[in-house]
């Protein structure tokens, strides 16, 4: 592992960047399920690419390092990162989690882990004192989403890691967001970083994975055995197109920033718009806290319209920015979490944690952002009732 002064360095020449075999500058594609072996019980490095592939560890050492952990882990989707992680708890364990965090992760805890006896408890992680007073002895492992999706909701990442320890739990946030460009939780004292790789760190929207990132030895050895029993390892295509997406991340995250905070401002300045979640403005909950232990404030807004307008009529007024599921891509992507991102939590849920449905959330790209602006203006007024 490479340490360099600056991360942007890393991005581009950290985990393993050259091919050892031909000195290739770009790591590349063993497309091959097996390994031939020279005999029967040697010690091989490579047998089997659902046990590891050469590719795959490439992808893993790079976001090891740049998360600043002991070892990383590549899997083919979020959810299926997300899924090894869990599966570190057993029967009778509860786990915390935030307030407003991705449907998909509520969903697995509501719908699948149950089944296995590990319940959770939707807490809020923004306060310390309430998060503390929801720790019960079965309790093992809180998980964290900061800024939290989509309500952009900001946790202190190192009073939650301590309070976490002091009762001896697993600190697990899920980094999606933020990428380790503009935040690392584990320098702040967390155990496991968690990425739906699929957004930022990929970049272009096209490709599906997901990333683990452990803090200490015994967590690496438990999920790399987890990986390799459950299967769901990202395949060395996808490896590659990672590693490729990862090169470019500081300069694209520069300009999604800019962009959002420049849309953010405008937002906020507009009549039409009841409220904007930002952290990156200076008048936002959490923006001091946030700002303590993030480079910027990332570029995923959520807003709500005044009440005359219709939110169906702003989606169909956009030209420019394409409504879809995810986030991250160069292009900007607009959504409805209520019937879209977090359709799977129910409705008085839902509200009660005020995911209502007038909100919006945007994921900025990297286009022009008076283009940006100007779609959105238009859309709202044409939403106008």
């Amino acid at each position: 592992m490479k340490n360099y002064s600056h991360i942007e360095t890393s991005f581009i020449h950290g985990g393993i960047s050259t091919d050892e075999h031909t000195g290739a500058v770009n790591v590349p594609i063993y497309q091959t399920s097996t390994f031939a072996q020279k005999n029967i019980g040697g010690d091989v490095k490579w047998e089997y690419s659902r046990t590891g592939n050469p590719t795959r560890a490439a992808l893993e050492s790079l976001i090891a390092e740049l998360e600043g952990g002991n070892a990383g882990f590549a899997f083919g989707s979020g959810m299926a990162a997300l899924t090894a992680v869990i599966s570190l708890f057993k029967t009778g364990d509860k786990i915390l989690i935030s307030s407003n965090v991705y449907g998909g992760t509520y969903r697995v805890l509501d719908k699948i882990f149950s089944n296995f006896g590990i319940t959770y408890e939707i807490t809020d992680t923004t306060r310390e004192s309430v998060f503390e007073k929801a720790i019960t002895p079965d309790v093992k492992a809180v998980i964290i989403e900061t800024p939290a999706n989509p309500l952009l909701t900001v946790t202190d990442l190192e009073a939650i890691a301590r309070i976490a320890h002091k009762h001896d739990l697993v600190a697990i946030a899920d980094n999606t967001f933020m990428t380790p460009y503009l935040q690392r939780p584990l320098e702040f004292g967390f155990d496991i970083v968690v990425h739906s790789a699929t957004k930022y760190l990929g970049g272009h929207s096209d490709v599906v994975a997901g990333l683990v990132v452990t803090r200490n030895p015994e967590h690496s050895k438990q999920i790399a055995f987890i990986q390799n029993a459950t299967g769901g390892v990202a395949g060395p295509f996808d490896s590659f197109l990672m590693i490729r997406g990862i090169k470019t991340l500081a300069v694209r995250m520069d300009r999604h920033a800019q962009n959002a905070h420049d849309i953010a401002e405008y937002l906020q300045l507009n009549s039409d718009v009841k409220t904007v979640y930002y952290p990156g403005l200076t008048s936002f909950k959490g923006h001091d806290i946030h700002k303590k232990q993030a480079k910027n404030g990332g570029a995923m807004i959520s807003f709500e319209l005044t009440e005359n307008h219709d939110i169906r009529k702003f989606f169909g007024s956009l030209k420019l920015i394409t409504l879809a599921e995810s986030l991250g891509g160069v292009e900007s992507l607009v959504c409805h979490p209520a019937s879209m991102t977090h359709a799977s939590i129910p409705r008085d849920l839902r509200v009660k944690l005020g995911i209502t449905d007038n909100l919006i959330r945007l994921s900025v790209g990297i286009e022009n952002a008076s283009d940006l602006i100007s779609d959105i203006k238009q859309a709202i007024e044409n939403s106008r009732i």
